[in-house]
């Protein structure tokens, strides 16, 4: 695994604009950047798929000991959100997809930061965007990516007829493209599909409706479901027949305090670092992280003997793991779950040790 500089193709930004990728740019600087990228063997790349699938694999029957032992609480859940999540894993209610974020040196076992389970972004420009850089750049390479092709036939598997409304903040330029992508996917599925904002949605008093006064049969929401359950009509959410995409069970996942969870279950497993509810269990450098920060949202590195500022929420600590760092970049792997399916990876890169909304992605490819 190395960093390699790169000469941007001539034109890039109308070239990503040309496929629906329109927040290349963030407050004038790059988000989208083609004067680098990463290049992996093919060991490498299978090395990030075993350890992806292992680590989904440990997530699902936390999930299920969870449901099994009655431990929703632990993870912060009230009576009504801890029940609508255990009837929905025991309903055996279908995942589209999820995102889980790796440090790896290239050496060492991949080791889990957290799983981006709900809501995951990052999406169009993992699947789409760098894949048409790796034709234009590097034909004869491959990449590790399949997300578009498993994202269209985990449509199929999850289909159960009718419309399927899309919704999201659309006024959000990332949540607006992450969302039409995967309408297009789900529309490629063969399925009829109808978009709105997330604040389109309405309450006919016993159905959520959209602005045509239709039924909400199915819904996909890149909106996370601790803010679905804390909205004015998120009360009637466990009273109506709405499918969800993703599913409510998905609110442990998504939610870091798994993170102590899995190292109960899995301790000193290669692909875990160890993680608490309470920093005096870990020693050394820690990060804490509140239970459903985003996009490095409130996250803080505590060294030893250092004073801990109060978190504003519930917390979760876990061993800190310096991420890689080429020159002056610190590269974080995110790596793409379909259905049950490793599918790809995305880089995101900074300055900072903290990986954030404004860090940069970086296209990879792979040689055998």
């Amino acid at each position: 695994m190395r960093r390699e500089t790169r000469t941007p193709r001539e034109g890039w930004q109308q070239r990503v604009e040309s496929l629906g990728f329109d927040f290349h740019t963030i407050d004038g600087e790059p988000y989208w950047r083609e004067d680098a990228c990463y290049r992996f063997t093919a060991d490498e790349v299978d090395t990030l798929e075993e350890a992806t699938s292992e680590l989904h694999s440990m997530c699902l029957d936390a999930v299920d000991r969870i449901v099994r032992d009655g431990r929703c609480e632990e993870l912060g859940l009230d009576d009504a959100a801890a029940r609508l999540a255990e009837r929905s894993w025991r309903a055996g209610e279908p995942a589209l997809y999820g995102r889980m974020d790796l440090v790896w040196d290239g050496s060492a076992p991949p080791k889990l930061l957290e799983y981006n389970a709900d809501t995951p972004t990052a999406l169009f420009e993992a699947s789409v965007v760098q894949w048409y850089w790796l034709k234009d750049v590097l034909p004869e390479a491959d990449q590790f990516n399949s997300v578009h092709e498993k994202l269209v036939a985990r449509w199929k598997e999850v289909y159960t007829g009718g419309k399927i409304h899309f919704a999201a903040c659309y006024g959000q330029p990332e949540d607006r493209a992450t969302c039409e992508y995967l309408r297009d996917t789900a529309v490629q599925g063969g399925i009829e599909t109808v978009a709105l904002d997330i604040e389109e949605i309405g309450w006919s008093g016993g159905d959520f409706i959209d602005l045509d006064d239709r039924v909400i049969a199915t819904l996909f929401k890149l909106y996370p479901w601790e803010w679905l359950l804390d909205e004015t009509f998120g009360k009637h959410v466990p009273k109506v027949g709405v499918r969800f995409i993703e599913p409510a069970w998905k609110m442990l996942l998504s939610n870091k305090s798994i993170l102590p969870l899995l190292w109960e279950l899995y301790p000193d497993h290669p692909n875990l670092l160890p993680a608490s509810h309470r920093r005096a269990d870990l020693s050394g450098e820690i990060v804490r992280k509140p239970r459903h920060g985003r996009e490095g949202e409130g996250i803080v590195v505590l060294g030893p003997g250092i004073d801990e500022p109060p978190p504003a929420e519930a917390a979760v600590y876990q061993q800190f793991r310096e991420l890689p760092r080429f020159g002056d970049r610190y590269m974080l792997i995110g790596s793409w779950i379909v259905g049950h399916d490793p599918a790809g990876i995305g880089i995101r890169e900074d300055l900072d040790r903290i990986t954030r909304n404004t860090s940069c992605f970086v296209p990879h490819y792979f040689v055998d």
